[in-house]
C-alpha cells in the first residue's frame, strides 16, 4: 500500500515511478513525477507543510523534495488565492514568471492570462512559447524583430533585461535591415543593410520608412539571384499601397547589389 498522497505508475518500457498530490483548498494539485516511494512521499509532505507556512519563493531550500515550479506554484496559491499552472507570482499591477531560481522575468498583469495558459522555455539563449503547436519567440510579441541586437534595436529603459513590462521596452529599430543613426549634428538617419556573407549596406535615408522599403528592394533582388536564401520583408503599415510603389521604384540602393552575380 502506497504513503499518503502517493500513486504508483508504470511507463511504457515497464519501468515504475511514483506520483504525488494533494489537496488544498478544494484544490486536487499534482505534485508532479518522483523516481521513489520516498521522495514522492516527502514531497507530499512539504507540500502540506509549505502551504501552511509563510516561507517565501526565495526560501527555497537546496534539498527540498518539491519541483521548484511547483513550489512557486503552491506559494502563488496560498498568499494570493489564485491557482496558475505555471510558476508565477502575482503582484498588484504585474507578476513574476519564474523561468527558474536565477531567471525571474516581470510582465505587465495584461499578460497574465497568456502566460496562464502558455509555458515559457529557453533554448540557445532564446526563450519560447508553444503557442498553437509552433515555438514563438517570446521577444517577437514585443516588437522585438528575430536577429535584434540588445542596445542596438531594442532595449530595456531601466536596463532590466528580465523586466518586459511593455512601458520598459524601447524599440530603436522597428523594421527588418534597418539601424537608427545619430550624427554629431544630432540629426537622424537610417542606415539599411542585408545579410549576404557579412552585413551588407544598401544606402542611408533620411527616414526609417524608405530604410525599410530599401531592404525589401534589396532582399527581392537577392531572392532573384538567390531564390533559396530567407529573409522576412518589411511591412510598412504607415502607407498606402499607391505611395509605397511609388517610394520603392524612386528609393535608390547600392549599386553593387544591382551587379551582385548569379
Amino acid at each position: 500500500m502506497n504513503k499518503a498522497g502517493v500513486f504508483t505508475t508504470t511507463k511504457k518500457n515497464g519501468e515504475i515511478y511514483y506520483r504525488a498530490s494533494f489537496t488544498y483548498k478544494n484544490k486536487h494539485i499534482s505534485l508532479g513525477s518522483y523516481p521513489t516511494e520516498d521522495t514522492a512521499s516527502k514531497a507530499y509532505d512539504y507540500a502540506r507543510i509549505l502551504t501552511k507556512s509563510g516561507l517565501s519563493i526565495e526560501e527555497y531550500p537546496t534539498d527540498c523534495p518539491l519541483h521548484f515550479e511547483k513550489y512557486v506554484v503552491l506559494v502563488n496559491f496560498r498568499d494570493n488565492h489564485v491557482y496558475i499552472k505555471n510558476p508565477i507570482y502575482l503582484q498588484k499591477r504585474f507578476f513574476y514568471y519564474y523561468l527558474d531560481r536565477n531567471r525571474i522575468y516581470k510582465f505587465d498583469i495584461e499578460d497574465l492570462f497568456y502566460y496562464s495558459e502558455h509555458k515559457i522555455s529557453s533554448r540557445g539563449g532564446h526563450l519560447f512559447v508553444a503557442d498553437y503547436g509552433m515555438q514563438i519567440n517570446l521577444h517577437s510579441r514585443y516588437g522585438i524583430k528575430k536577429n535584434a541586437v540588445l542596445n542596438r534595436d531594442y532595449r530595456f529603459i531601466n536596463n532590466d533585461i528580465y523586466d518586459f513590462r511593455y512601458e520598459n521596452i524601447e524599440i530603436i529599430n522597428k523594421y527588418h535591415g534597418v539601424r537608427k543613426n545619430t550624427c554629431k549634428n544630432g540629426t537622424v538617419n537610417y542606415k539599411a543593410v542585408i545579410l549576404i556573407n557579412g552585413n551588407y549596406t544598401i544606402g542611408v535615408y533620411p527616414t526609417e520608412e524608405m530604410a525599410a522599403i530599401a531592404y525589401n528592394k534589396a532582399v527581392d533582388i537577392v531572392k532573384r539571384i538567390s531564390p533559396e536564401k530567407k529573409y522576412e520583408l518589411n511591412y510598412i503599415d504607415t502607407l498606402a499601397p499607391s505611395a509605397y510603389a511609388d517610394l520603392y521604384t524612386k528609393i535608390k540602393i547600392s549599386e553593387k547589389l544591382l551587379t551582385l552575380p548569379s
